[in-house]
């Protein structure tokens, strides 16, 4: 929404072609749907990166928020929850990075993400991720890299 809302005060857009493509966004069911509402809009900076950080405690994003295209979430003691089930994924591929010590993390990828895992280093315990036997096409693309110290990572895909 907030894409569509810069375009139109910067002119990119009418202010009908503005009320059809909301119309669009809040009712698209897939990401490829809401890729499609927002394709001809200005592209967002490439660089935007984010670090969510704790010595220890919990690191947790869930509901709707907005996932950039590059997120470094370190964590020395700790467990870290991600769930971008409903997040607002505006970028065709994210990059998760992590650098975590102690304690577990579980991310929660959308349906129809394509989820690599090649560049992450497990110390101790291992990494759980399991591809859905049917994917569908027009999903985000979701790169998880680094390194776990003495924890699981595990990734799954949301239900619906």
């Amino acid at each position: 929404m907030r894409r569509l809302q810069e375009a139109y005060v910067h002119e990119h857009i009418s202010h009908e072609e503005m009320d059809e493509r909301l119309d669009r966004v809040l009712t698209a069911g897939t990401h490829g749907q809401l890729a499609s509402a927002l394709g001809s809009l200005p592209a967002l900076r490439p660089d935007t990166t984010s670090t969510i950080a704790a010595a220890g405690g919990r690191i947790q994003r869930r509901g709707v928020w907005r996932v950039p295209r590059t997120l470094k979430v370190e964590s020395a003691f700790g467990r870290v929850r991600l769930d971008l089930s409903q997040a607002v994924i505006e970028h065709p591929v994210v990059d998760i990075e992590l650098r975590l010590g102690t304690g577990g993390a579980r991310i929660t990828v959308p349906r129809d993400a394509v989820v690599d895992v090649e560049g992450v280093r497990t110390e101790w315990k291992d990494l759980r991720y399991r591809p859905p036997r049917h994917s569908r096409p027009g999903g985000p693309r979701i790169r998880v890299s680094g390194s776990m110290g003495f924890g699981r990572l595990k990734i799954h895909h949301a239900r619906h």
